[in-house]
């Protein structure tokens, strides 16, 4: 893995005349790569637009934070990116492969080599320990632990303050810690892109900024590509970049933004939609 030190030039968005956001060129390769993506749920008589002509890169070697109202799309997003859901119009690359164009089958290969996850809720196996479940990845994928990942998972371990609680279980580990096992667990594999599903929303204030912490570092020095949803303006001020999703729309692109000017943005938004 590169560990050259990612960019946190701030960027400002501008409206184009179309009205989308017209963001300066970023550094980096793009890791996810939507082009005119929609997709529409078949609600009956009334489908649903979750996403409404996307075209947005999210870049390597950065935190991205994807934010906005409930029912807004930035979930859908997220699925459609991980190769959880299929488009129904548009183009979707992850890894510059064409995610779009791939079955159940071949997404599945794709995101076992290329994607990790942190969720909300861990999603540890409460019967192995922490080790056993950094590595179960890899024991599904028939992947063998070489000496130079051995090497990485341990350094792992020794960066997330894990060395003495390897062979703890989940019920044996702190909400903190089961989110470090987690972030481990994503970490492993070098994945292309981390998609990090509300990771802070069950721990407390102090846990939050460690665990926030910790996935600045793994961008900022690990080079890790990482898209975290998230509705909180402390979280997303640890971010690279504000990805504003509204109405199936991207509408605001941000670099680095203070929890106030976040919280601005958020309540601007709210009163142009009222």
């Amino acid at each position: 893995m590169n560990t050259t030190t990612a960019s946190s030039t701030t960027i400002n968005s501008q409206a184009s005349p179309a009205g989308r956001p017209s963001v300066p060129p970023r550094p980096g390769r793009p890791v996810v790569r939507f082009q005119d993506v929609s997709k529409i749920y078949d609600a009956g008589s009334q489908p649903v637009r979750a996403l409404d002509g996307v075209t947005v890169d999210i870049f390597e070697g950065e935190l991205t934070a994807i934010m906005g109202p409930s029912g807004s799309g930035k979930s859908t997003f997220m699925n459609v990116a991980a190769g959880l859901d299929d488009v129904t119009s548009g183009a979707c690359f992850v890894a510059g492969q064409p995610i779009h164009q791939m079955d159940d089958a071949q997404r599945a290969i794709l995101r076992r080599e290329h994607v990790g996850f942190i969720f909300q809720s861990f999603n540890l196996i409460p019967t192995l320990s922490a080790e056993e479940n950094v590595l179960l990845p890899f024991e599904l994928a028939g992947r063998r632990v070489d000496t130079e990942t051995s090497a990485w998972i341990e350094q792992l371990f020794t960066t997330l303050g894990l060395g003495e609680r390897r062979s703890h279980k989940p019920s044996q580990l702190s909400g903190g810690q089961q989110q470090r096992v987690a972030i481990a667990r994503a970490l492993a594999a070098r994945p292309s892109i981390i998609f990090a599903d509300e990771p802070t929303g069950n721990l407390d204030t102090r846990t939050s900024r460690e665990v926030l912490t910790l996935l600045r570092t793994a961008a900022s020095a690990y080079h890790q590509s990482i898209a975290m949803v998230t509705h909180d303006p402390v979280a997303a001020s640890y971010a690279d970049r504000i990805l504003v999703i509204a109405d199936g729309q991207v509408v605001g692109d941000h670099g680095r933004l203070s929890p106030a000017q976040v919280s601005e943005l958020l309540i601007g938004l709210e009163e142009g939609a009222a």
